[in-house]
């Protein structure tokens, strides 16, 4: 009987701890919410409770804060007071005494707290911590620094290095901020991630560059007067990739891998980093260093593959008027088939190299064969098989053959009806009706398109089925917009002067049109293609200027936002473009890149992701 009356008085006690335990859950989550929306009227006795009942600290400081925030200053003082007498060995308490006294205007009575605050620290890392963290709270910088100072001197083997640094950031003394930042991971290179995370973070407010320049100078100098710290140098390297300056950052992973050996990996990621932020020659640079290590080291194949897709990106983006060099790239092309045989790994190179015969040499009866050839590689995956169909039905579009790019594309289009290579070619078929003038039929396609579940085919179907309902809707003919897509067939055949003729003769003839606008964006692509890239501007800008209200406005913005990216080298006016991006074309298309370049160019971070495809072949391919 006994032992059940015990097992009844311990449950009920248990039962009532929980309960009390879950009641002080429940007010501080009550407490928090009121705090975070600022009600501070509301969060302030609840911390007080808190504080009464659980004696714990962190609840008094919380409510502290909320009697500083409503100006309750007497209040705030009584209570510190309070604490201070039930223990007077907490220094970050006069610390916050001291601040009360200050917002009272008793500016000596203050003076004295803090300095009594450095007094009493106990000669441990966390007292010196705690009262560090709480003149950082309420911004006193120059005492925060003090006390780690004190912490420094007084206490054997702690250095402050990362609270220093942090601290002098926030005092804006950036060399001093980078002296023990460097002194930091010097001491511990693992700490170097965490680094270059506050780092990352201080750069994106330099709007004037003053911490980039001294981080640069001071890096530089650390890493010749200490060559044997590598982390010195991996610091610097990390630098010049957020710069977006490969070439720098290249030329120090070298002298590192030749000292350390160790270096392939981070090599072949600044390699692929640079072919993705689209510094081609960069990459090439880096690949062949990688190359030059051997065929039997690791990431050979890798990189032979990548340097050839960086070789061929490099050569597209260039005016092309050099058929030697793009005959010495063919070449190269092709050996890269004949090193790789019958490994699925072609069929990408395969696509590359018929694009750059028949688009670039003029070569399409050799594209046509090289991708027939292509498509006998055993163990290709029914995917790459269609996507090097799709290439064939391209050429044959280009070779003027557009019957049998129909039925091709037709073949692809059966094969991919639940996945988005399907959609991707119905918008090419649909888009070749409409450069043989079957627009009714070529816009009732579109349409079915408007629903892709891939962004970019929607939103180009939506932005051809519009153009096309715009201007053949018309009292007058259809001959404006037969010669348009005329033009726009010459410009995927790449024959640019052609197209660029046909243009002029729309404005000409109907210089009264609707197309005005779209005039003026296919003159910018023709001229961006051929990199005459002032011009090109200028005609973006004009679509700016004058038609804001119209449809191609966020393409404008975007291919203007990229011109002075990366061709004009002008980050400011790029960030500035990329945000009214964002700000005034929320809905777009282009919001998720604009954000990424964005974020890049403010020193944010470099994308790391897979190579993607030039800015250029992305605008222009399926025009």
């Amino acid at each position: 009987m006994k032992h059940i009356l015990y097992i009844i008085t311990f449950s009920l006690c248990f039962l009532n701890g929980f309960s009390q335990t879950k009641k002080k859950e429940t007010t501080a989550q009550l407490a928090s919410k009121f705090y975070s929306q600022k009600k501070y009227d509301k969060a302030a006795p609840l911390y007080k409770s808190l504080h009464a009942t659980s004696k714990n600290n962190y609840y008094f400081k919380l409510y502290f804060t909320c009697l500083v925030q409503l100006k309750d200053y007497e209040k705030a003082e009584k209570e510190i007071n309070t604490e201070i007498r039930k223990n007077k060995k907490r220094p970050e308490y006069y610390v916050y005494l001291g601040h009360i006294l200050e917002l009272q205007d008793r500016q000596e009575e203050a003076a004295q707290k803090f300095k009594h605050s450095l007094k009493v620290i106990s000669n441990n890392k966390s007292s010196f911590i705690l009262t560090a963290n709480a003149f950082t709270q309420w911004g006193y910088y120059d005492l925060a620094q003090q006390t780690y100072l004190k912490g420094r001197a007084n206490l054997k083997g702690e250095m402050f290095y990362y609270e220093l640094a942090r601290t002098n950031y926030y005092l804006r003394d950036y060399e001093q901020m980078m002296a023990e930042y460097l002194n930091y991971i010097k001491a511990d290179e693992k700490k170097l991630d965490r680094v270059q995370s506050n780092l990352a973070a201080a750069l994106r407010l330099d709007f004037n560059n003053e911490l980039r320049d001294k981080f640069k100078l001071m890096a530089l100098k650390r890493v010749q007067a200490e060559p044997n710290v590598i982390a010195f140098n991996r610091l610097l390297i990390w630098f010049f990739l957020q710069e977006g300056k490969f070439a720098n950052a290249l030329r120090q992973s070298i002298a590192l891998d030749k000292r350390t050996g160790n270096e392939a990996v981070k090599i072949l990621s600044l390699a692929n980093m640079a072919l993705n932020n689209l510094s081609y020659k960069d990459a090439q640079d880096a690949y062949s260093y990688l190359l030059g290590k051997g065929e039997g080291t690791p990431f050979y194949e890798q990189s032979y593959l990548l340097n050839l897709k960086a070789s061929y990106l490099y050569f597209i983006q260039g005016k092309h008027e050099n058929l030697d060099e793009g005959e010495e790239l063919s070449q190269q092309l092709k050996s890269g088939l004949e090193y790789l045989g019958n490994s699925p790994l072609a069929y990408d190179l395969a696509i590359d190299y018929a694009d750059l015969l028949a688009f670039y040499l003029d070569s399409a009866q050799d594209a046509i064969m090289s991708i027939n050839k292509a498509l006998k590689i055993p163990r290709l995956r029914p995917l790459e098989r269609d996507k090097l169909k799709t290439k064939l039905a391209d050429i044959y579009v280009y070779a003027e053959d557009p019957w049998e790019a129909t039925l091709i594309y037709s073949q692809v289009i059966d094969a991919n009806k639940k996945n988005t290579l399907g959609d991707e070619v119905k918008l090419k078929k649909a888009r070749l009706g409409y450069y043989l003038g079957n627009f009714s039929w070529a816009k009732a396609q579109l349409d079915v398109l408007k629903a892709s579940t891939s962004k970019l085919t929607a939103n180009d179907a939506f932005e051809l089925s519009l153009f096309i309902g715009e201007n053949s809707d018309l009292d007058t003919t259809d001959i404006p917009l037969q010669m348009f897509s005329k033009a726009d067939l010459l410009f995927f055949q790449r024959k640019d002067s052609l197209a660029y003729a046909t243009i002029d003769s729309i404005a000409e003839l109907y210089p009264f049109h609707s197309l005005v606008d779209d005039i003026l964006m296919r003159k910018a692509k023709i001229n961006i293609r051929n990199r005459n890239y002032q011009l090109a501007a200028d005609q973006l800008q004009q679509i700016l200027d004058d038609f804001s209200y119209e449809l191609l406005a966020d393409d404008a913005l975007f291919m203007l936002a990229n011109i002075y990216d990366y061709n004009f080298g002008d980050a400011e006016k790029a960030l500035g473009l990329y945000k009214q991006m964002m700000v005034n074309h929320p809905g777009s298309i282009y919001v998720v890149e604009s954000r990424q370049r964005f974020r890049v160019l403010r020193g944010d971070s470099i994308e790391e992701d897979s190579p993607k495809e030039n800015i250029e072949y992305q605008f222009f391919e399926g025009i």
